[in-house]
């Protein structure tokens, strides 16, 4: 798994049918990744909600959150409008799981992502990671606390 101090690799992913994002366009900004399992469960039904909820603290910090599964495009606009979600999910898809794969948080017994959170800076470094455990949401503390950090440098 990426640690702090990496560079983030860059990448292109579905945000919707029709709209890809690159990670690249958001130098200058922070950029929260927040990788998880699958759309639907409940863990990451949770976990996205509280993301939503978060959404304006995270503004604060001038900082745009991701999440990433391996999830088709479809999927990801099917969940996120039943989950009223405000930000966008990317499907890793195709190939299957390969942003994960190169974030070192892709799980090939399970084939789809770990749970892992990443939160990288307006020059596109890692500054904050965590692997957390499949069945239990990370919440958002963590994060607020890296991008805390980040106000200070």
């Amino acid at each position: 798994m990426l640690q702090k101090n990496d560079v983030a690799p860059d990448f292109t992913l579905y945000a919707t049918p029709d709209q890809k994002i690159t990670l690249s366009e958001f130098k200058g900004k922070n950029v929260i990744l927040a990788f998880y399992p699958a759309d639907w469960s409940p863990v990451c039904s949770d976990q996205m909600a509280l993301y939503n909820e978060t959404l304006k603290f995270f503004k604060k910090y001038d900082a745009e959150i991701f999440g990433i599964s391996v999830d088709s495009k479809w999927c990801h606009l099917a969940f996120s409008q039943s989950r009223n979600l405000h930000f966008p999910l990317l499907a890793d898809f195709e190939a299957k799981g390969e942003i994960a794969k190169q974030y070192g948080v892709y799980d090939d017994e399970e084939g789809e992502c770990k749970r892992a959170l990443f939160v990288i800076n307006k020059d596109g470094i890692i500054e904050w990671s965590y692997l957390s455990p499949t069945a239990i949401n990370p919440g958002a503390d963590g994060i607020l606390d890296a991008l805390e950090t980040l106000k200070t440098k």
